[in-house]
């Protein structure tokens, strides 16, 4: 029986950086060929990275790109690589170059464009319209790009029914906890409905909010698993797969038809492949360890892909920052991580005490720099402007816009990016205050909802074997600590019963009374989704972050500011 030998190199591009995209992609053709691959296939877009956004409407990008696939073209003597890049002139396409050998040999267009989420292909792209399968030692391979498969009557039928006994498809799919399984559900249905085996290649890496995971996967043509790549790592995976006799003879000459066949002229005097390296099982995680991976690698590629070396975090002795502030020691090392405990009349003892154990059980410097004189000096300058009004939020955030001017002016001063540490379900509702806590670069569990936080939190501590996050940090009730005795619960309703309206109102779509009708009180749902309806101006003030759900708070919503219509 005939073997192919497939390589996925799971790579991390950068965007618009074509020439060490190029170089990357490269480096894994050598490996691939040292390997002994007939094939190699890279991401999506992988020349380019991917979303470039509007770098392409730039014609001298387009035509970089361009240029950058001459170049990759010349180094695949001895192998065939399906590389994702950026084809046309004044029209372009969302396509995949075969090279093989050292020529350009086939190139298939994106037929099916998403233009939902995060997606905006049709802004920029126009559509495929044939099916390809290329002939490489006699096996029929189809090509197609992310979305194409996720349609049942897409390409993959059409190249399955043509015999196609093999489909490549390259992918830029981005992360939200638990994709991998539906993917993974996916694909294996597309394999064993279509009789045909399946190589699922995504890209990995953070671009601004988005997280793309990796998770390739390769599926025989009974839908049956038989290699999976690691989560938010790079690396290549290279596999055996036999060919299957009997998909030629469900094709005939009249399924050929509209389908581009090309025939890879034979590679001369290729070395006969090696033993293949050692596969190891690769264990789907946890939603709380993949989310936290997610926040990692997204936190990391933010700063390096655009050159910042050290964060300063304002550690508040609270979960959300000591979480941050974890996060930030992971990506980047302890060595490179600030915090800064910034205390006022109203932070506890028991506060500062865990900002202190944070600090020191992650090995992260730690500032104490208290407000309370400052903060005294705002009120003196208001003093006669606010005679005859009593104490109200505007003392309250008056507090933390000067923790957010002191915070910055470290920024300033020593080039630290400032973390945020606003979580999703304070985001949502506008619990939060511009220009205080709002105020920084990056806004790394913008997405998280709080109840996701102590999870994630749990799993730290469980993970490294020792505690990170203080026990009294993970067990004591959340307060903003900006007036006596201050609980989020004086405000918001309990973390448990407001994320899971939330949920529902923003990543599942539903209304008012759909909510309500989940047994949650109608009043509290009321006021919910009004707070969340009334902050759009708000968030649209806040610094990007990692997007870890279905529906972030980020390019995924797109709610007017200006809005008269009421969903409560």
């Amino acid at each position: 029986m005939e073997k192919l030998r497939i390589s996925l190199a799971q790579i991390n591009p950068t965007v618009g950086d074509l020439d060490g995209n190029s170089e990357k992609i490269i480096e894994y053709i050598k490996e691939a060929r040292g390997q002994g691959a007939d094939i190699v296939a890279f991401p999506e877009m992988a020349v380019t990275g991917y979303p470039p956004e509007d770098l392409l409407l730039k014609p001298h990008f387009i035509k970089d790109n361009l240029e950058a696939i001459k170049r990759i073209q010349e180094e695949t003597k001895g192998i065939t690589a399906v590389v994702g890049f950026v084809e046309g002139g004044k029209e372009i396409y969302n396509a995949a170059a075969v090279l093989h050998n050292g020529e350009l040999s086939a190139v298939y267009r994106k037929m099916y464009l998403p233009n939902y989420g995060v997606f905006d292909e049709e802004r920029y792209f126009k559509r495929g319209k044939e099916p390809v399968i290329v002939l490489l030692n006699g096996i029929r391979i189809g090509l197609n790009i992310c979305e194409d498969i996720w349609y049942p009557e897409g390409p993959t039928r059409t190249q399955a029914a043509a015999g196609a006994e093999l489909i490549v498809n390259i992918n830029a799919s981005p992360f939200h906890y638990g994709k991998w399984k539906v993917r993974e559900d996916m694909v294996a249905k597309r394999a064993s409905d279509n009789s045909v085996a399946i190589a699922y290649i995504n890209t990995v890496g953070g671009q601004d909010e988005l997280v793309f995971d990796g998770h390739s996967m390769v599926f025989d043509e009974q839908g049956r698993l038989i290699a999976r790549g690691r989560s938010f790592e790079e690396e290549l995976i290279t596999i055996d797969i036999s060919r299957q006799s009997a998909v030629g003879s469900r094709r005939s000459e009249a399924q050929d038809e509209g389908v581009r066949i090309i025939e890879l002229p034979a590679i001369k005097n290729k070395p006969a492949s090696s033993a293949l390296p050692e596969q190891t099982e690769i264990i789907p995680p946890s939603t709380a360890e993949e989310v936290y991976k997610a926040l990692v690698m997204g936190t990391r590629d933010y700063l390096s892909k655009n050159g910042f070396k050290k964060v300063v975090i304002a550690l508040s002795g609270g979960i959300d920052s000591a979480l941050v502030s974890a996060i930030a020691a992971d990506a980047i090392g302890k060595e490179k991580v600030t915090t800064c405990f910034l205390p006022s009349v109203y932070s506890s003892r028991e506060s500062r005490e865990d900002a202190e154990a944070v600090a020191q059980n992650l090995g992260v410097r730690l500032i104490i720099i208290p407000i309370q004189e400052t903060f005294e000096s705002y009120l003196k300058a208001l003093k006669e402007t606010f005679a005859g009004l009593g104490e109200d939020t505007a003392e309250e955030n008056l507090q933390a816009r000067t923790r957010g001017n002191i915070i910055m002016a470290l920024s300033n001063k020593f080039g630290w990016l400032v973390l945020t540490t606003g979580n999703k379900s304070e985001m949502s509702v506008g619990y939060a205050t511009l220009y205080g806590d709002m105020a920084g670069g990056f806004a790394v569990i913008k997405d998280v909802p709080k109840t996701m936080v102590y999870e994630i939190c749990r799993y730290i501590n469980a993970s490294k074997g020792r505690e990170i996050i203080p026990l009294r940090v993970l067990t004591k009730a959340p307060t903003a600590e900006l007036k006596p005795d201050q609980k989020d619960q004086d405000t918001l309703p309990p973390y448990e019963l407001l994320d899971s309206i939330l949920k529902a109102y923003i990543e599942e779509n539903m209304g008012l009374e759909d909510i309500a009708a989940m047994g949650f009180d109608v009043a509290i749902v009321r006021k919910v989704i009004r707070m969340v309806d009334s902050s759009e101006y708000k968030r649209r003030q806040a610094p990007p972050g990692i997007k870890i759900t279905s529906r972030a708070l980020g390019k995924d919503w797109r709610m007017p500011i200006t809005n008269r219509y009421e969903s409560y």
